[in-house]
């Protein structure tokens, strides 16, 4: 959700339960204004929270003039004081999937896991354990990354692609019709699109390179990942993710308030394929 819009938005996505207290939006309303400023971003988002067992990750991030140009990603155990995170490997994505459970708040702890490698010793080779020290910054930077890549959303339209390249926030974006609100294929993914490069140019032939140019939720794998309501009497669309709960997107029809946040444990659903 965008920081220069917080509190009309945590209003809007306070349905899923997903407020805070006064002092910690007070906190916000300031400490990212600062973000914005000191780092030069063109736009701020609240991205959400990340519960853990000592202390929840407070998330922001910060876009450029391209929208879909890699994000920086920031951290705050207090709401003030803000940790720029470096950005997502594949190898970080690897080397976290092993751990599992609760995030415990502290930055600077250590998870052990054990995994076997295979040694050489001349001519022989041999399988030996090894403990592998993985910290809870390295892991909170890819619970990050694959949340963003498969559960942030953006309305179509609100995006618009020049014929250049890069993407621009749509200044003249009035929201969806109440109609186009209530279908899933009226939210886009907001990366960079990786079904779209696959669809045929015959499947591309009805869609619009300005608007239509990052990937469609209805075709998300497993269907009926997302749950889709109408709330405050059809005043405004929520969407909620299955697969990784706590992602909330709202928005409200005819308006250009839109955005999501994440509030949970940062834990993804494996077992929603075995659920549905």
């Amino acid at each position: 959700m965008d920081a220069e819009s917080l509190l009309l938005s945590l209003e809007l996505a306070s349905g899923s339960g997903q407020g805070l207290s006064p002092d910690r939006r007070a906190s916000l309303l300031t400490s990212l204004t600062l973000v914005k400023r000191d780092y030069r971003y063109d736009r701020v988002l609240f991205w959400g929270r990340i519960l853990g067992l000592v202390a929840d990750y407070y998330i922001a991030q910060g876009l450029s003039e391209d929208q879909l140009a890699p994000r920086k990603t920031l951290y705050s155990l207090n709401c003030m004081e803000w940790s720029l995170l470096p950005p997502a490997t594949e190898d970080m994505v690897v080397q976290t999937s092993v751990v599992k459970g609760r995030f415990m708040g502290d930055p600077s702890h250590e998870y052990e896991h054990t995994e076997l490698q295979k040694m050489s010793e001349g001519e022989k080779v041999f399988e030996e354990e090894v403990v592998v020290q993985i910290k809870e910054e390295t892991r909170l930077v890819s619970v990050i990354d694959q949340i963003d890549k498969a559960v942030a959303v953006i309305p179509r339209g609100a995006l618009f692609k020049t014929p250049l390249g890069p993407i621009h926030v749509n200044r003249t974006f009035e929201g969806l019709s109440l109609s186009e609100a209530k279908k899933l294929s009226s939210y886009f993914h907001f990366r960079e699109p990786v079904e779209l490069k696959n669809k045929t140019l015959l499947e591309k032939a009805d869609l619009d390179p300005s608007l239509d140019f990052m990937d469609s939720l209805e075709h998300d794998i497993p269907k009926g990942s997302w749950s889709i309501q109408m709330e405050r009497g059809n005043a405004l669309v929520v969407l909620r993710s299955l697969l990784w709960p706590g992602l909330t997107f709202f928005h409200a029809p005819r308006t250009k308030n839109y955005g999501y946040i994440y509030v949970g444990t940062g834990e993804k659903n494996i077992d929603l394929p075995f659920m549905l």
